[in-house]
């Protein structure tokens, strides 16, 4: 890796701070971009991150600070002006025209023209160059967005900034929505432009990616920054430790589980294509990992135990009764709970207050003669607010504007509203911050020491060994293994969700 001291700064914010009225977002924050570099941005929820990155931005205008740019001093920022400096943003959301073609994404607002007239043909061979030039990927140009993978979205992206020739990236969470194919190819294509003396700002909540990837860290908290620190010479764990303030072996709260009757009890449930003969249960107070590669089938089993897809065959029975569960408001009729992974766009409304989300599902609650009760609601509303220590500044702001973290937390709230008594979570730590996580987790363990019954679906190895009471693995459309929380390990668990073995075993302590 370069040593990102011996190269030249290209961005450097000094003393920046923001409040909103008595909320110190950011006090007198520094934060220093090398060219040539990939330079880490970690913190937990309201750390900081995405305040100092908006003021980057020209989005918002710090109330003291300096910043220069290429060894210039700017004011009064805009997202153009910061553009036209030759520092771009690659958001977590992929913010493309759907029904664009690759050239017209790569190069809109800057389209090459004959008189008044897009030269398409100039534009898709410039694409075509670019694609090749930084990617060695051959992409047709006249392919629509909506066709695109998520990594050719991204990829898509980083081209269009390219293209008006960007020397600093700023990449926000880029592989949330991306399998592990697809984050090493990515994290070839940023070596490549560090080694073109491009700088990479890269924010992201795996700390894995940031210690394999990132070159210098900044780690922030409470608005300010805690360190800039070397990954390769600093532990992971310690880096996590500055972020929350506590140390690592904190990260899963103990668990002293308490069993009860069974919950969810699922019995050769079948779906062809996907898995056959499933057959697994969770008890009140139980946690319950499930995992497996993807294409395992993992993912259209708890779509079927959530209505959202109809099995061909088997039986699906919450607290010894078999309900009708064609459709998802079926399921939560029968109290059943599901956080989608992709909150964003299923989990949670982002045009809708945080109120409203909470409230979306339980609105009998609240109602009486078709009139809903707007003092009762915002009393539940505000006390889940409390509970779940979301971070709004009041219950009508807008879910879009909350960070990760809190947005899944709203999501959660919905289901306390909703009194439901079995939870399916799938993957809910994605993209999350470190200390979003903990309070999660937290949760999740209330809600099983309250008689919950809790199905965790997750990708990280390491959550399903400090979380679950017991964990299932399927295995090309089986579950073949079934280990106990004191007898299991990450590597244990990858190697049967690898097919290692496929006889189904219980690995009993």
């Amino acid at each position: 890796m370069p040593d990102p001291s011996a190269r030249r700064p290209v961005v450097e914010m000094r003393g920046i701070s923001k409040t909103y009225g008595p909320v110190k977002a950011l006090t007198d924050a520094d934060l220093t971009i090398h060219e040539g570099s990939i330079h880490g941005l970690v913190g937990a929820n309201g750390a900081g991150k995405s305040t100092i990155i908006k003021v980057l931005a020209g989005i918002v205008r710090p109330t003291a600070g300096t910043i220069r740019v290429n060894g210039q001093e700017v004011t009064r920022l805009t997202p153009a002006s910061v553009e036209r400096l030759g520092v771009h943003f690659i958001h977590q959301d992929r913010l493309l025209v759907p029904t664009a073609t690759v050239g017209e994404a790569i190069f809109l607002r800057h389209e090459p023209r004959i008189g008044p007239f897009l030269n398409h043909r100039a534009m898709n061979r410039q694409a075509d160059a670019l694609l090749k030039q930084y990617f060695d990927l051959t992409l047709p140009p006249g392919t629509l967005v909506r066709d695109l993978t998520t990594a050719q979205q991204k990829i898509v992206q980083i081209t269009r900034a390219l293209a008006q020739k960007a020397r600093v990236l700023v990449l926000d969470e880029p592989t949330a929505a991306l399998v592990k194919r697809e984050v090493d190819s990515l994290f070839g294509v940023l070596r490549r432009l560090r080694d073109d003396g491009i700088a990479v700002v890269f924010i992201s909540h795996y700390m894995s990616e940031i210690e394999e990837l990132c070159d210098t860290v900044t780690v922030m908290r409470n608005g300010t920054v805690v360190d800039v620190v070397d990954p390769r010479e600093t532990p992971i764990d310690r880096i996590v430790a500055m972020m929350i303030n506590r140390d690592m072996t904190e990260m899963y709260p103990p668990r002293h589980a308490t069993l009860g009757a069974p919950m969810l009890e699922v019995d050769g449930l079948t779906l062809d294509g996907a898995f056959r003969d499933i057959a697994l249960q969770v008890r009140a107070g139980e946690i319950v990992g499930l995992t497996g590669l993807l294409g395992s089938g993992v993912k259209e089993l708890v779509q079927c135990l959530f209505g959202l897809m109809r099995p061909d065959a088997g039986t699906i029975r919450i607290e010894g009764v078999a309900p009708a569960l064609r459709t998802p408001i079926q399921a939560v009729s029968a109290r059943i709970a599901m956080l989608p992974e992709d909150r964003r766009a299923h989990g949670v409304a982002l045009g809708l207050s945080v109120a409203e989300n909470v409230s979306l599902a339980s609105l009998s609650r609240y109602s009486r003669g078709g009139l809903v009760s707007r003092q009762r609601e915002a009393e539940v509303v505000d006390g889940l607010i409390r509970e779940l220590s979301i971070k709004t500044p009041t219950r009508t702001n807008l879910v879009r504007n909350l960070s990760g973290g809190n947005q899944q937390k709203v999501a959660i709230a919905k289901w306390l509203s909703c009194q439901s008594r079995v939870y399916i979570l799938d993957e809910p730590t994605v993209a999350v911050d470190v200390g979003a996580k903990v309070e999660i987790y937290t949760l999740l363990n209330r809600l099983a020491a309250e008689g919950a019954a809790i199905l965790l679906m997750s990708s990280e190895l390491e959550e399903l060994v400090g979380m679950c009471d017991r964990t299932l693995v399927v295995y090309r459309g089986a579950i073949t293994h079934e280990f106990a929380r004191d007898d299991v390990d990450t590597d244990r668990i990858l190697a049967a969700a690898s097919g290692a073995q496929t006889t189904r075993r219980r690995e009993m302590a």
